[in-house]
């Protein structure tokens, strides 16, 4: 038995079976390959999904960890520590937000979002607003409440009853939006690209609807930016492409180039909202969490990428698009920056090809479940796009289709 068939059998053992993972074990990385416990290399085109922004063990980001670990690790947010106030400062200079909160993941960014529309509302004397209106094909996170917002029914298999007080109507339509929010609504919520519903993007429209909207009726509107934020559609937030600010946004996933790390980003409206004891986080905004959040966005400006962003996603766009014309196995693509999905065919199967792309060493993800999903780290080169492009192509020539 070889060391990596031993690691399964022990994974299978000792981990719990809520993950389906492929069958190796990945034990380090640089830039975009990572190498399995075999010593087989691949070419990771997933980043993570979309955690990976300077890709794997970017040097100036593992020496900011390395040094911030042996210089301050924790604290309690009894008192302050300089990481978190320097990371808050940048974002807000980056973005058009005024304040920070930091924790440590997506799903608990977008509980706080629920948390701060029900207290700022009570303490307008406005308690009637308990109510959140989200999207069809949504996706939030897995906690209680950012499950809630999920508009995924499969997600909430064996789970419910959730947390009440959520309507949904499906993306991109005004007038669903303009039926649905009422006197009883504390917010709107979506992301300006559903990511994990199949990379399908936001209309304009829909959008600066969504703003109006909220502003004539007394609602907030929040964005998920987990997925798209901090460059990864080629601008610093998937907002900019609007034209739009809503009143507060979530953040995770790309701002710690893997380092758990997430964040709420509001506008002074609410700089109160969320007054002293009514919110907390144990390990949000630890010095070392913030010192890689800070590594990140140097990286970022050193090199370039949200540029880089725009104009690989740009050239990954017109591929893909160039694929799916001479393809029967696919039908259509979509997406933004280097966000990118190209769409299956109803009679390929989904499961088989992406399984198929890693047996050819290949890392890529499933998008609301028929979307293979390209979002590489900004870092990637126009090559390793286009020797990814070449291993999809051979595999979608050949698709395995639906029994």
């Amino acid at each position: 038995m070889t060391r990596q068939d031993d690691m399964l059998r022990t994974a299978k053992e000792v981990q719990l079976g809520n993950y389906a993972p492929a069958p190796f074990v990945l034990t380090h990385g640089l830039g975009r390959r990572v190498t399995d416990a075999s010593g087989r290399e691949y070419l990771d085109l997933s980043g993570g999904i979309s955690v990976l922004s300077v890709g794997h063990s970017h040097p100036t980001l593992a020496a900011a960890i390395g040094e911030q670990a042996a210089r301050l690790m924790h604290v309690s947010n009894i008192f302050y520590n300089d990481r978190a106030i320097e990371l808050a400062e940048a974002i807000c200079t980056r973005t058009p937000f005024d304040r920070v909160y930091f924790c440590n993941s997506g799903s608990e960014a977008n509980e706080s979002l629920l948390k701060l529309a029900r207290r700022y509302h009570h303490d307008q004397g406005d308690e009637k607003r308990v109510e959140f209106v989200s999207t069809l094909n949504s996706f939030h996170g897995r906690t209680m409440g950012a499950l809630s917002l999920t508009g995924q029914t499969k997600y909430h298999k064996g789970m419910e009853p959730l947390v009440q007080g959520v309507s949904f109507i499906d993306f991109n339509d005004l007038a669903a939006l303009d039926a649905a929010v009422t006197d009883r609504t504390a917010a709107v919520i979506f992301e300006p690209v559903q990511a994990e519903g199949g990379i399908i993007v936001a209309t304009e429209e829909f959008v600066h609807g969504a703003r109006r909207i909220c502003d004539e009726r007394g609602a907030l509107l929040f964005f998920d930016e987990i997925q798209t934020g901090y460059g990864r559609t080629g601008r610093f937030l998937a907002q900019e492409w609007f034209d739009a600010v809503p009143d507060a946004c979530s953040l995770a996933k790309g701002i710690g180039g893997g380092f758990p790390l997430g964040a709420m980003a509001v506008t002074e409206r609410l700089a109160d909202g969320l007054p002293p004891g009514s919110h907390a986080s144990t390990f949000g905004g630890n010095p070392l969490a913030c010192a890689a959040g800070l590594a990140v966005l140097h990286i970022i400006d050193e090199e370039g990428l949200i540029e880089n962003a725009r104009t690989l996603g740009a050239y990954l766009a017109g591929r893909l698009t160039e694929l799916d014309a001479r393809l029967s196995s696919t039908a259509g693509t979509r997406g933004l920056g280097l966000l990118q999905g190209l769409v299956l065919a109803d009679d390929v199967d989904p499961g088989a090809t992406i399984a198929a792309v890693h047996a050819a060493g290949l890392l890529l993800t499933l998008a609301g479940g028929h979307v293979i999903r390209i979002s590489p780290s900004l870092n990637v080169t126009q090559a390793e796009l286009d020797e990814g492009l070449a291993i999809l192509d051979a595999i979608l020539a050949d698709a395995p289709r639906k029994p």
